[in-house]
């Protein structure tokens, strides 16, 4: 049994203020009446209210939850299939090279990753704009899905597929009504981790980005150096809830997820 001591408790308690003091100190101020974001003045929820009427916010939002959507989406089809061919086809030709360009991404500096990939548009003669701005996403958040898939794949049962095909399923029919259903959990999971971190990217969309694909972080970052306003606590305490609900969901599907496929497993053992 672990014994908690003054100073392991006092550890973490000042491990979680450090880490999550001030967040929640600026969402208690995006609903502070005064315009000075060091003064509270009373509650009033009017820069909620202004929010709404900011139409180069609302742009660069919409412009933010589209790039997500469709690269979170593309990236969790790519991982998925990467995460596959890393785990069932343990040897051909060039897999540690096809391994290094999958975790590329996950140590390389964002700078140049956005750099490299300006170079790349500009070569190819590409405009910069919302698909370039995709695609930068796209090539970032793949390499995240394939791991969290990857993960799940390494301790699939893969007698279970065996078993599909003896009873003649094809490959195809084995992975979709087999297979997936066994990793959904994890490709959701890839697929919310890959829209958060769409979400909130700057650096890599600042290099990639153009007239009129301008993002929320970006526009955010803008405002930022002229001041702080009680807006901008405002979008950003939205931005933190709708994170906070995608992370909270997908954990809810995966435990969910998880206790069927052991409730079934059990049945399936038992007949």
């Amino acid at each position: 049994m672990v014994k908690w001591s003054r100073f392991n408790i006092a550890s973490i308690v000042f491990g979680f203020a450090f880490l999550y003091l001030p967040i929640v100190l600026l969402v208690i101020f995006s609903f502070n009446e005064s315009k000075l974001v060091t003064v509270w003045a009373g509650f009033s929820t009017k820069w909620y209210v202004q929010l709404f009427h900011n139409q180069a916010l609302l742009d660069a939002a919409w412009v933010t939850v589209r790039v997500g959507l469709i690269s979170a989406t593309v990236a969790t089809v790519l991982g998925t299939l990467a995460a596959l061919a890393m785990t069932r086809y343990t040897r051909f030709r060039g897999r540690m090279l096809f391994s290094g360009m999958i975790y590329a991404p996950l140590v390389m500096p964002e700078v140049i990753t956005g750099l490299s990939l300006l170079l790349l548009f500009v070569a190819i003669g590409f405009d910069r704009g919302f698909w370039t701005l995709t695609l930068a996403h796209i090539t970032f958040t793949m390499c995240f899905v394939a791991v969290v898939v990857q993960s799940r794949l390494l301790s699939f049962d893969r007698s279970i597929e065996e078993a599909a095909m003896d009873l003649g399923a094809t490959p195809v029919a084995t992975f979709l009504q087999v297979t997936l259903p066994v990793i959904a959990p994890a490709v959701f999971s890839g697929w919310v981790l890959a829209f958060t971190l769409s979400l909130d990217d700057l650096v890599i969309s600042s290099f990639t980005s153009g007239p009129g694909a301008t993002t929320l972080p970006m526009r955010i970052y803008s405002q930022v150096r002229l001041g702080v306003t009680p807006e901008i606590n405002a979008v950003c305490t939205i931005l933190i809830g709708i994170v906070a609900m995608g992370v909270l969901i997908a954990s809810v599907v995966s435990r969910r997820r998880e206790i069927q496929r052991v409730k079934d497993e059990q049945a399936a053992f038992a007949h």
